[in-house]
């Protein structure tokens, strides 16, 4: 068996920064324990399948080392290399997937994901995480396995110097360290600014996720009340977001660059 695969930086207009995703088209579904084995060789932080179902695409997100529910920037770069690479001419693509159906929109130069808004609430500081992290947040809300922990300072975010070990006895697999962008400085200048970290999926620090923002946009919509925000992932690579909230949905759209193109013999 031979299948091309495209890796695209998600999040950026150009390569080498954003979040690299894998993206093989199929004819048809491969069993799972092949397309895991896939993603661990590709080892980015998401590899995503993609079979055409009559007027719609299945699609599945792999990490190295477990399937997802949601994942953001690699259904961005599945999109992406749906109209670079297969021709789909279209303005909308619907996606069937762990998380129900996914609209991805083309928004001039960009692509814009229409994604489920999570349903974010209030909880307790974990002991755990205060171990791990070695700061303590000014307030931590959680939406399914992630968790929201925001400070008082972009600059502490990005100043953080997690222990993974520790991190991994927090009951949660994503970790989403957050705060407005009062003192962070940026072109173009973002709202808020986060990291995503996720020890249990296989994942350190994930370079841009574009899942977190269903939690991310609607926490901070509610603090700054407007409805569309600019984010930036501070990551090393680091990304751009620009966020808009629509009842139940969180609309994010960004850029997307093909860096590779390649066979996979099996």
């Amino acid at each position: 068996m031979e299948f091309t695969v495209y890796q695209v930086d998600a999040f950026s207009h150009r390569p080498f920064s954003g979040n690299p995703a894998a993206v093989i088209v199929l004819d048809h579904w491969l069993e799972e324990e092949l397309m895991q084995s896939i993603a661990a060789e590709m080892n980015l932080s998401e590899t995503a399948f993609v079979v055409k179902e009559a007027a719609e695409y299945g699609i599945r997100w792999f990490t190295p080392s477990t399937e997802v529910e949601l994942c953001g920037h690699a259904t961005l770069a599945s999109a992406h290399v749906l109209y670079q690479h297969y021709g789909y001419a279209d303005n909308e693509i619907r996606f069937q997937s762990l998380s129900g159906l996914l609209l991805t929109r083309k928004k001039g130069s960009k692509l814009q994901l229409d994604f489920p808004k999570a349903d974010v609430k209030a909880v307790e500081i974990p002991t755990e995480l205060i171990d791990a992290i070695s700061a303590r947040p000014i307030a931590v809300a959680s939406a399914g396995q992630k968790l929201l922990v925001e400070f008082d300072s972009a600059r502490r975010v990005c100043e953080l110097k997690p222990d993974m070990n520790r991190l991994l006895k927090v009951p949660y697999t994503g970790i989403c360290c957050c705060a407005l962008a009062n003192d962070y400085v940026a072109d173009p200048q973002p709202d808020f600014i986060s990291r995503f970290f996720a020890p249990k999926a296989g994942i350190n620090e994930d370079p841009v996720t574009g899942s977190a923002h269903t939690l991310l946009m609607p926490y901070f919509a509610n603090k700054t009340g407007k409805s569309k925000l600019l984010a930036r992932q501070a990551s090393a690579r680091g990304g751009d977001l620009e966020l808009e909230l629509q009842g139940d949905r969180v609309l994010i759209a960004g850029d997307a660059v093909t860096v590779m193109k390649g066979s996979l013999s099996l």
